[in-house]
């Protein structure tokens, strides 16, 4: 493992909820980020560790290769990767995703 995906699992495993995005919770630099943001809070979740991507080239390109997904934002709950923006939504609105983040 590189040390970048090294990195990069630290970072999944060392939060209970991880948001992979461009941007920050406070300020989304994109839609699907924001959409991303969104979902979470609708879903009351407190725990939520954010980490902007736009900077650090090395962990942009790298988070792809780590859970095989070409893009970001990416969600991670309990060190699993969960999916992207369009993922979230779906499972917010069958109350998938509020069940795994309220299991915590």
């Amino acid at each position: 493992m590189s040390d970048v995906q090294q990195r990069i699992d630290g970072l999944v495993k060392g939060s209970r909820v991880m948001l992979f995005m461009k941007g920050n919770a406070q300020f989304p630099m994109c839609g699907f980020s924001g959409r991303a943001i969104q979902v979470l809070k609708a879903c009351g979740v407190s725990d939520l560790k954010t980490f902007n991507v736009l900077e650090d080239e090395d962990v942009r390109q790298g988070i792809k290769d780590y859970a095989q997904w070409p893009t970001i934002p990416q969600l991670y709950v309990d060190g699993e990767f969960v999916g992207g923006s369009d993922i979230m939504m779906e499972m917010y609105q069958s109350g998938e995703l509020q069940q795994l983040l309220n299991k915590g």
